[in-house]
């Protein structure tokens, strides 16, 4: 199987992916960036594609999926509101420059 070939995962694992990238997307992420963390998200949570075979399933770790969330929101609760208000203009900043270069239907 080439790599990036996704022939080899369940069409639940498809689906997990295609809703972890929705929401990156929804919190700014660019959709290339989106795709790749949303497919490791799902390789950690299930091990990666499904192998043929009896007897070879595994069991699924939720925790890598709720992980992103418990890391920023102690990383935020660590800063005063000066930093976390200027990280977020900083960001603001970098994500409408980014959509100023990025190419059309990307």
């Amino acid at each position: 199987m080439p790599r990036g070939s996704k022939s080899k995962y369940t069409d639940k694992q498809k689906r997990q992916a295609e809703h972890i990238e929705d929401s990156y997307r929804e919190r700014g992420v660019p959709q290339d960036e989106a795709e790749v963390r949303a497919w490791a998200t799902v390789n950690k949570m299930t091990g990666g594609g499904k192998k043929s075979g009896s007897g070879r399933g595994k069991e699924t770790d939720p925790s890598p999926a709720r992980t992103g969330g418990r890391k920023g929101g102690a990383a935020s609760a660590a800063r005063t509101a000066a930093e976390r208000s200027a990280s977020a203009k900083k960001a603001a900043q970098t994500r409408a420059r980014h959509a100023a270069t990025r190419k059309p239907g990307a």
